[in-house]
């Protein structure tokens, strides 16, 4: 996720970060759930699969002191399963960002149910799913009835807030974060490895 588009995102979550419990999935080296740490969320639970990654997140942890709010497990994203370790309390937030050929391929109906599973099961009261995607790849008619999605547009990328209608309380207006920045802001954005972009600078060359 470009800085920009993050910046617009937490601009947009506001203080509504303050004192949640997050989800981090695809987590990366956890730009997103470190993020929300910093700006006064209370345990981030990151979730990332690539053990090479896991270090990175790892040593960004330490890195901050965040140990006693941060939980990081080596696991796919998609599995409920993994959602667990945050315990009994159910994030507020979810930060749901898989890479972009996960949405072109046979694991993007993976992707829309565990967006309906984290929505209909694991979602606290008043909470919320940003899903960060290739803008055009995904649409209204992707999220059911009873839930309300807005989409704003960076560039190439799209970033939509899904949430349950009863709780909804969002509602988009047209600022210098929503303007469609056309075709010519590509950017790094659209990138077809199968990973995501990551900063690896923590790695040591031996484990290379």
């Amino acid at each position: 996720m470009l800085d920009r588009v993050r910046e617009a995102m937490f601009s947009t979550l506001g203080d509504g970060i303050v004192g949640a419990r997050v989800l981090d999935l695809f987590a990366g080296t956890g730009s997103l759930g470190l993020e929300a740490l910093s700006r006064g969320a209370e345990e981030a639970l990151f979730i990332e699969r690539d053990p090479r990654v896991v270090k990175v997140l790892s040593e960004n942890v330490k890195s901050l002191n965040l140990e006693s709010k941060a939980l990081i497990r080596a696991s796919d994203a998609l599995d409920p399963r993994s959602w667990k370790a945050l315990g009994d309390e159910p994030p507020l937030v979810v930060f749901l960002d898989p890479p972009y050929p996960f949405l072109k391929d046979d694991r993007r109906p993976k992707v829309f149910a565990a967006i309906e599973a984290l929505r209909k099961d694991y979602l606290a009261p008043g909470g919320r799913i940003v899903f960060h995607c290739p803008r055009r790849q995904v649409d209204d008619e992707h999220f059911p009835d009873d839930c309300v999605a807005h989409e704003r547009i960076y560039g190439n990328s799209a970033l939509w807030y899904i949430e349950p209608a009863g709780d909804a309380f969002y509602e988009p207006e047209l600022s210098v974060d929503s303007i469609d920045y056309g075709e010519d802001d590509l950017l790094v954005d659209d990138f077809d490895d199968e990973d995501q972009l990551i900063d690896m600078s923590w790695v040591d060359e031996d484990d290379e």
